[in-house]
C-alpha cells in the first residue's frame, strides 16, 4: 500500500482555511481518495487539551518560549496518534495549521527566532515534513475582520496587537521564498471559489492525483 499525501494549509487569522480544507477534502474524496482532515493544536486527545490553553485566555498568559513548547508537545501527540498511523495507512492528511505556523507566530510574530523554533522542529519531528503547504495569503487588516466576525471563542492570537499581525504575515511569506520546492502561495484575497480553483491547481502540478 502506497503511503497518503500529508498536505498543510497555513496562513494568518482569517485567511480561511478551514473552508478550503473542507473543499480539498471533497474534491479528492470526489477522485477516489481517502482523506482525513485534522488541526493544530489539536486532532488527538492530548493535543485537543493542550490547544485549549492556548487559544483562549488572555494574550499574555504565556511566555513566548512557553507557548512554542506547548505547540510542540501538542504536535508531536498528534503526529504519534493522527498523523502518521492515517499516512501509514494509504490515507491522505489535510491539516490546518502545521509546523509553519509555530514558525511564523512565535518565531517571527513574538521574536524567538528561527533558530530557536527550528531546533524545537527538529527534536519534535525528526526529517518529517510535509508533502504540500498551501499558504493562504492576505492583507492583515481584511483577515482580522474575516476573523471577527466569526464571534467564536478562541480568538486570543487575533487579540493580538497590529505589529504581531504584520510579522506573522511577513513570517509566512519568508518561508515560502526560502522553501518554494513544498510552498505554494495562494491570493486569499480572491473569492471562494477562485481560491479553491488556485488550491485545487497546486495540488495538481504537484502531487500525482488520480483521476476520478
Amino acid at each position: 500500500m502506497a503511503r497518503g499525501r500529508f498536505i498543510t494549509l497555513e496562513g494568518g487569522e482569517g485567511a480561511g482555511k478551514s473552508t478550503q480544507l473542507r473543499r480539498l477534502a471533497e474534491a479528492l474524496s470526489a477522485r477516489g481518495i481517502e482523506t482525513a482532515v485534522t488541526r493544530e493544536p489539536g486532532g488527538s486527545g492530548g493535543a485537543e487539551e493542550i490547544r485549549a490553553l492556548l487559544v483562549s485566555g488572555e494574550t499574555g498568559r504565556w511566555s513566548p518560549t512557553t507557548e512554542a513548547l506547548l505547540h510542540t508537545a501538542a504536535r508531536r501527540d498528534h503526529l504519534e496518534r493522527t498523523v502518521w498511523p492515517a499516512l501509514d495507512a494509504g490515507t491522505w492528511v489535510l491539516c490546518d495549521r502545521f509546523f509553519d505556523s509555530t514558525m511564523a507566530y512565535q518565531g517571527y510574530g513574538l521574536g524567538l527566532g528561527r533558530d530557536f523554533i527550528g531546533s524545537l522542529q527538529r527534536l519534535a519531528l525528526g526529517d518529517f515534513r510535509p508533502d504540500l503547504t498551501l499558504i493562504l495569503d492576505l492583507p492583515v487588516e481584511q483577515g482580522l475582520a474575516r476573523a471577527a466576525a466569526r464571534h467564536g471563542g478562541e480568538d486570543r492570537y487575533e487579540r493580538m496587537d497590529l505589529s504581531f499581525h504584520r510579522a506573522l504575515r511577513d513570517g509566512f511569506l519568508d518561508i515560502a521564498r526560502r522553501e518554494p520546492e513544498r510552498c505554494a502561495v495562494i491570493d486569499a484575497a480572491q473569492p471562494i471559489e477562485a481560491v479553491q480553483a488556485a488550491i485545487s491547481d497546486a495540488v495538481s502540478r504537484r502531487l500525482p492525483v488520480p483521476a476520478p
